[in-house]
């Protein structure tokens, strides 16, 4: 099989934004269909073209000039990722495996059937639905719409007497409500593999995901105190994932560990992950160089570490805007410290960019962190996983 050379990226986000980065490398050429104008890979990404994912003439027309195509987000619809494989575009992964990135209702489905862990789950339509399998499952439960929801987007916790139709709010018609257990868990994990297009698979160290709202704000990779056999069920059990939907590129397992230290997988994503940006420095091999490698067909890299702890940050917008360049100068001025800045605008609540630090120590790397993030929410989530670890 000849490698590709021509990589296309369907979205503009920092995911892109930082495939282009480690193409650069790899000697691959990038062409970027970007949503708007204004968007983070947009600035790093000459040939870039302004369009509508959603719509099929656009991304036809755009996938024609690439060897094969990729994706910073998994909302392209599956209809246009059809219409592709039938022109003969080479897409990857392909619209089999991401449907269950797309559609959880399709995807906790399916992880049932292949005896993955799962919270228990029913899928419902209505509010009086949302009702009887709260009866079921036991209260409070979690509600998720299937389709569209992202980084605690479209995510409620509804009490027996609470708002039941809350979730049925603007449904869209392709998607229904996903109903599950509210999983009493300790901490959530992150176990990230690749995936070649012959198959073979290689993973990185399972991480602590930290989140508040439903939104990543930290990692310490390794997970700190895991068991070491928990761990390697979680690396296995993300290895068995992307085998069984035969992903290609990244996989990350999103999972929730409970107080029993039992794991249930949470979330899929089927693209380099806000858990593994901490793979930029802090691995042999980022997880954007091995998605590239697995999309373009070449040999995937080392995934070693590059330090025994690395503790990764996100920078979000606060109410107040940030003075970039005077907090810039006072963070670096740590030589460990690694800054992705994604080249946003400021928004509250928006990531605009990541601290990363290596260090030989769990509180060496997290301390590190610590000193080199602007004040907010990521520095008291990070102290919480020093005190409880």
């Amino acid at each position: 099989m000849t490698p590709a050379t021509t990589i296309g990226i369907i979205g503009g986000g920092q995911l892109a934004r930082m495939m282009a980065q480690a193409a650069i490398g790899l000697g691959l050429h990038i062409r970027l269909l970007a949503e708007a104008p204004d968007v983070s890979a947009v600035d790093v990404v000459v040939d870039t073209e302004v369009g509508d994912y959603t719509d099929e003439a656009t991304v036809v027309a755009f996938a024609r000039a690439c060897d094969v195509v990729t994706f910073d987000h998994e909302h392209v619809p599956q209809p246009i990722l059809r219409r592709l494989l039938a022109e003969g575009t080479v897409v990857r992964p392909g619209p089999d495996a991401l449907l269950y990135a797309q559609d959880k209702a399709a995807m906790r489905e399916r992880l049932s059937k292949l005896g993955a862990p799962v919270p228990a789950f029913e899928i419902v339509r209505t509010g009086a639905e949302l009702v009887a399998a709260g009866d079921r499952l036991g209260w409070p439960v979690i509600a998720k719409v299937s389709r569209g929801g992202y980084d605690g987007h479209g995510v409620w916790r509804v009490e027996r007497d609470g708002d039941v139709t809350a979730p049925f709010a603007g449904l869209r018609d392709d998607a229904v409500v996903v109903v599950e257990e509210c999983v009493d868990f300790v901490r959530e994990l992150s176990a990230l593999v690749v995936r070649s297009v012959d198959g073979t698979a290689v993973s990185y160290p399972v991480s602590e995901s930290v989140q508040l709202d439903g939104m990543c704000r930290a990692t310490v990779t390794p997970a700190p105190g895991l068991d070491v056999e928990v761990a390697a069920g979680c690396v296995a059990l993300a290895t068995r994932i992307a085998a069984e939907l035969d992903v290609v590129g990244v996989l990350a397992v999103e999972l929730m560990e409970r107080r029993s230290g039992d794991v249930v997988v949470n979330e899929l994503a089927m693209r380099p992950h806000n858990t593994g940006h901490w793979t930029i420095g802090g691995a042999r091999t980022s997880q954007f160089e091995n998605h590239l490698r697995a999309v373009a067909g070449l040999p995937l890299g080392d995934t070693t570490p590059t330090a025994p702890w690395v503790a990764m940050g996100n920078v979000l917008g606060d109410p107040d805007e940030l003075d970039v360049p005077a907090w810039l100068a006072r963070a670096l001025d740590d030589p460990r410290v690694a800054v992705q800045w994604y080249g946003k605008s400021w928004r509250a609540g928006r990531k605009l960019g990541h601290v990363t630090v290596p260090g030989d120590s769990l509180a060496e790397s997290v301390h590190g962190v610590l000193r080199a993030m602007p004040p907010g929410v990521t520095r008291d989530a990070l102290e919480q996983v020093l005190r409880e670890r």
